[in-house]
């Protein structure tokens, strides 16, 4: 597939996984450029999002016991039943076979990323399954980091790599890709954008 053709290909149900990197207690604590409740909303959003589309997950912490902690509780909540999370030592997700291999196991070129750091947890991996041929998303509203010039400097050299940058919504609007299907409704939902909930009660007041 050519390089313009990665990026005109949509995502879909079918061809797509998530992958959640390192969304844990102590990372998020150093959280600067976006508010840690707003970040936790999204991530968990976009893992709810995913779940119902039939969308496969993988999901990631390092160093859990001692350096950076759990999965923050919220996300740990809304995960498949029987989902797991691997840990891991190595800073690249990539990097650890576990890890990798799930990915693989999912059998979906295209993958969503998201993770705490951006420019770390998020972009490494991203940038390496770039490099292995995969189609690799990063949603930075489900990603956060230690200050605005980490942010944009992991924006810049994700764009340089060629990873495609978005946001959780719009990536699972776009695997949902029909509103008239059984699956929207809930989807929606899911994402918890204020507006569309606010437009879902409109509707639903105008049917009563």
């Amino acid at each position: 597939m050519s390089e313009r053709n990665k990026f005109l290909e949509p995502v879909t149900r079918e061809n797509t996984a998530v992958v959640l990197v390192d969304h844990q207690v102590g990372l998020l604590s150093g959280v600067r450029d976006i508010p840690v409740g707003e970040l936790k909303h999204n991530v968990v959003a976009l893992a709810r999002a995913a779940t119902i589309l039939g969308i496969p997950l993988v999901v990631t912490t390092t160093a859990a016991d001692s350096m950076w902690g759990p999965t923050t509780p919220e996300l740990v909540e809304t995960l498949p039943t029987g989902q797991k999370i691997i840990d891991r030592s190595t800073v690249n997700a990539w990097h650890d076979d576990r890890v990798r291999e799930a990915i693989e196991g999912t059998g979906r070129r295209k993958l969503v990323f998201a993770g705490v750091s951006l420019e770390v947890c998020a972009a490494l991996p991203a940038i390496s399954a770039t490099a292995a041929g995969y189609d690799a998303y990063v949603a930075v509203d489900a990603s956060g980091t230690f200050s605005q010039t980490k942010r944009e400097a992991g924006l810049l050299r994700m764009q340089q790599a060629g990873v495609i940058v978005s946001d959780y919504a719009t990536l699972m609007v776009e695997a949902l890709a029909d509103n008239a299907s059984p699956e929207a409704g809930p989807c929606y939902a899911a994402l918890d954008m204020p507006f569309a909930v606010l437009v879902g009660q409109i509707s639903a007041a105008y049917q009563a």
